[in-house]
C-alpha cells in the first residue's frame, strides 16, 4: 500500500517530463503510474473489493493533499538567498493542472478497475488471474489516459486540439497496454506473497 501511494504521488510530481520510449513520446509518469493498477489488482484478489476500494479512496486523498501542499509551496514567496524561485514556480506550478486532471482520471479509472476486476473474478469463478488483471487494467487505462489527456492538456496551447490529443492518447495507451501485459508475472508473485502473509504464522 505504501508502494501504491509512493508511485501515485511520484507520477504526479515527476510525470510531466517528456521522453521517448520505443519511438513513442510519453511522460515519465508512465514508469510509476502503472504500478498503482498492479497493486490494486493484487490487493483486490487477496483482500477483496472493500480494501481495494479503500486504497483507491486513500489514493484520491493523497492526491488532494499533494495538490494543496503544491499550491501552498508555489504561492509562498522565495527568500532572497534562494536563486531558483522562478524555476521552482515554473516546474511545480505546472503540476497543479496535471494533479487536478490526475485526481479526476485516477478516481474514475481506478474505481472502474476495481469493479471490472471483481466482476471478472465472479464470472470466472476465481480462476484466470491473468485475464482479470489484464482486461480490467487495459480498459481502465484507456479511460484514465483519455480523461487525463483532455483535462490536463486540452487548450493548454494552440496545438492541443481535440484531434491532436487523440493522436497522443492512442500510442500512449498502447504503451500502457504493453506495460500491463509485462507486469502479469509480478501480479502472480504479489498475490502469492500476500496470500502467504495472510496465513497464520506459528508461534516462535
Amino acid at each position: 500500500m505504501a508502494l501504491y501511494i509512493a508511485a501515485l504521488v511520484a507520477a504526479n510530481l515527476l510525470g510531466n517530463k517528456i521522453v521517448e520510449i520505443a519511438g513513442i513520446v510519453v511522460a515519465v509518469g508512465i514508469i510509476s503510474y502503472p504500478i498503482t493498477f498492479l497493486v490494486t489488482d493484487i490487493i483486490a484478489d487477496v483482500h477483496g473489493k472493500r480494501l481495494s476500494s479503500a486504497l483507491v479512496a486513500a489514493g484520491v486523498a493523497a492526491l488532494v493533499f499533494t495538490l494543496l501542499l503544491t499550491v501552498l509551496s508555489v504561492a509562498l514567496p522565495a527568500a532572497d538567498r534562494y536563486p531558483f524561485g522562478e524555476s521552482y514556480t515554473e516546474v511545480f506550478g505546472s503540476s497543479v493542472r496535471i494533479i487536478i486532471a490526475s485526481i479526476i482520471s485516477f478516481a474514475i479509472s481506478q474505481t472502474h478497475d476495481v469493479w471490472a476486476f471483481h466482476m471478472l473474478k465472479e464470472k470466472t469463478g476465481g480462476k484466470h488471474l491473468w485475464l482479470r488483471n489484464n482486461v480490467s487494467t487495459v480498459f481502465s487505462q484507456l479511460a484514465d489516459t483519455t480523461l487525463f489527456m483532455f483535462i490536463a492538456f486540452y487548450g493548454a496551447a494552440p496545438m492541443y486540439t481535440a484531434g491532436f490529443i487523440v493522436s497522443l492518447i492512442i500510442p500512449y495507451w498502447l504503451l500502457k497496454v504493453g506495460v500491463a501485459l509485462c507486469d502479469t508475472p509480478f501480479c502472480y508473485l504479489g498475490v502469492r506473497w500476500l496470500r502467504s502473509e495472510k496465513k497464520p504464522h506459528p508461534k516462535e
